[in-house]
């Protein structure tokens, strides 16, 4: 696809360990006492704007990502591009203007819109699996995810897990209400927290060409969406006056909701097609389902209530004891959930709660980036692991029901094309974990580095010694130290990472060599991050510029944009993501090219975790064979480590 974006972005928009980490907040960090209230939102004015970096700049260290991925004539090609583009006479400042005056009429953020828009909604493939991120998260001992899951019905364990996260979930959308959610910061640095306003009662909704999204703040709906036999209900978790459902009331209302799709269900002679499964179909496919259905009063009030709905809560009953037992495969299933059953793909936040308890999310990306809604789940995760004190239960709590869909024939064909896409996905796509045991982020400090900038540098190296050649390289940097900041990319591939994958295994050459070339790649990925950090990365910026470009003569003019490099260049072969810690959190998430792996890692203190997809379909990438290559060269990173430190 070329479009202002050579490949959909990586999936899991997470920030790097040196930027911002999943954490959770400590058990008193947000509270619905309004007498102790300190709000949410109290920092935001003191947020600075995110900067539009000179053209100079960005030309420079744009220039510089492309030196490990070109030859010699293909770098004095782009080198002639850039040059062109930036100068007095080129239409570089004109795109620099306009987008400077964008900002200036911009409330927040010039990359607010522009990355929204053209990152997300106008993507006409399916968010399933290429844009939706997903996670498996931990195991709680007081749900121990073992004994029998009969399938084709609920079971105990799974009930009341789920209503023990709902009710934390609750708990913070009430807090974010009451703006008593404690603002976010990093080494005393505000981060911004518009995001939050975003987490619930939101929906992705498909329209032709460019979707829309759905969002109301402060989030008062009093229902949440719960899937369960490829099923919607409006299960309410609030009464009319605003009070909240208590923990038995809601396990109570999770039952009631399957047996009343059940009954639904058993006085069925054919099931009718879900309405749900096109959500994991093309985008455009949707919006015309979706058109048609909107043409029926009955169908355009259920769209309202799932689009409305707090968050979504996944019943898996239909599931292969293997995909709910083996961790690798549970990961997979929350990333795909075979062909896109039992889910509505456009919530914002959707837990899946399987037989054994065993929990995982899957999550639109649209409207928050992937750390922010993981430190809500980091700290529901805490919560359920304490004595919980109920509240008193609700008065006037209305009954779950099942949403009614009047569905034409041209829509069930639509929804039949969809299950059809989704399975041919689900099918193209490996998903491996692999732990390292060896070490972790502790060891790795003691070598005086950043461990995130090791591990990229360890990638680069794997990539190298597996592929034989250098990797585009996609890892997310936060920029939530800026009003309505999201991310920025760090180019992790950079002449010193090759440098060092060249000598790593050239016998002709001493460890004290080579530790001199990979310290001057960890240096390098070190002020990389920084720059992103900053708001002084390459890619968000030469995004805006091209959003500026205003018809097809100007597009011809862009010689920047026009090289082959550029594209090249954007061709992550690796898209990654670290969401340290790893012991709650594992994320999943899909290559971002054909050819390319998708890697989310996190360091513990004492091990490795991190999640390898490929496409099968690739005759390039073999990921299990990539797996133990990176097994290989963390092991002999940590050899050669241990060597230097005895000399």
């Amino acid at each position: 696809m070329l479009s202002l974006l050579a490949q959909r972005p990586a999936a899991f928009c997470t920030g790097s360990r040196s930027v911002l980490s999943v954490t959770a907040r400590s058990r008193n960090n947000y509270t619905t006492d309004s007498s102790q209230q300190v709000s949410t939102f109290a920092n935001q004015n003191k947020l600075p704007r995110l900067p539009i970096p000179t053209l100079k700049a960005t030309a420079t260290r744009y220039l510089k990502t492309l030196r490990p991925l070109l030859d010699n004539s293909e770098y004095a090609r782009a080198e002639r591009a850039v040059s062109s583009f930036i100068s007095s006479s080129g239409l570089g400042p004109v795109l620099q203007r306009r987008l400077q005056e964008v900002d200036r009429q911009a409330p927040a953020s010039w990359l607010e819109n522009i990355w929204v828009q053209k990152a997300y909604l106008e993507w006409r493939e399916p968010n399933y699996i290429n844009a939706n991120w997903a996670a498996l998260l931990a195991d709680n001992p007081n749900f121990p995810a073992v004994g029998d899951a009969p399938p084709g019905q609920p079971t105990g364990p799974q009930l009341a897990r789920a209503a023990r996260l709902i009710v934390h979930l609750l708990e913070a959308n009430d807090a974010i209400n009451q703006g008593t959610l404690t603002a976010d910061s990093q080494r005393g640095t505000p981060m911004c927290m518009n995001q939050f306003k975003w987490q619930f009662g939101t929906s992705r909704i498909a329209r032709p060409g460019c979707d829309g999204l759905v969002n109301q703040y402060p989030s008062t709906a009093t229902h949440i969406l719960v899937m369960y036999r490829d099923q919607t209900i409006e299960v309410p978790v609030y009464n009319n006056a605003g009070q909240r459902a208590s923990l038995v009331q809601i396990t109570s209302q999770l039952l009631q909701a399957t047996r009343r799709v059940d009954d639904l269900l058993a006085r069925q002679a054919q099931p009718q097609p879900s309405v749900a499964n096109i959500t994991a179909g093309n985008r455009d496919n949707w919006a015309n389902a979706r058109q048609i259905l909107e043409k029926d009063t009955a169908n355009v009030e259920s769209l309202a209530k799932v689009d409305s709905a707090l968050f979504g809560v996944c019943l898996d009953v239909n599931v292969d004891a293997k995909d709910i037992y083996d961790p690798e495969r549970s990961v997979a299933l929350f990333t795909h959930s075979n062909s896109g059953c039992n889910r509505w793909f456009d919530k914002a936040i959707q837990l899946i709660v399987l037989g054994n308890g065993r929990v995982g999310v899957n999550c639109e990306h649209t409207p928050a980036d992937a750390l922010t809604t993981g430190s809500l789940l980091m700290e529901a995760m805490e919560k359920e692991t304490g004595i919980y004190k109920d509240t008193a239960s609700c008065a006037e709590l209305a009954e779950p029901m099942p949403i009614q869909w009047n569905v034409t024939p041209e829509v069930v064909k639509l929804i039949d094309n969809a299950q059809k896409e989704a399975g041919a996905l689900a099918g193209n796509l490996r998903m491996l974990l692999g732990n390292m045991t060896q070490y972790g982020a502790q060891w790795i400090k003691t070598l005086g580095v950043s461990p995130d900038a090791y591990f990229q540098v360890a990638l680069q190296t794997a990539y190298f010694r597996h592929h034989g050649k250098p990797a585009p390289t996609y890892e997310t940097s936060s920029l939530r130290r800026f009003l309505h900041g999201r991310t920025e990319t760090i180019r992790s591939c950079s002449e010193e990472s090759l440098a060092f994958s060249k000598v790593f295994d050239d016998k002709d050459v001493s460890l004290k060599k080579k530790l001199q070339f990979f310290q001057q790649a960890i240096a390098a990925h070190l002020e990389y991050s920084k720059a992103a950090s900053l708001g002084q990365g390459v890619d968000r910026h030469l995004l805006g510029l091209r959003a500026q470009i205003q018809s097809p003569e100007e597009a011809e003019k862009a010689l920047l944009f026009q090289d082959p490099s550029y594209i090249q260049s954007m061709s992550f072969a690796m898209s990654t993501s670290n969401v340290t810690p790893g012991e709650k959190f594992r994320g999943a998430f899909a290559p971002v090219i054909p050819d390319g792996y998708g890697i989310n890692y996190a360091m513990d203190k004492s091990d490795l975790k991190f999640s390898i997809s490929e496409w099968l379909s690739s005759p390039v990438t073999d990921a299990t064979a990539f797996r133990e290559t990176i097994y290989k060269t963390l092991s002999d990173l940590y050899d050669a480590g241990e060597y230097a430190k005895r000399q």
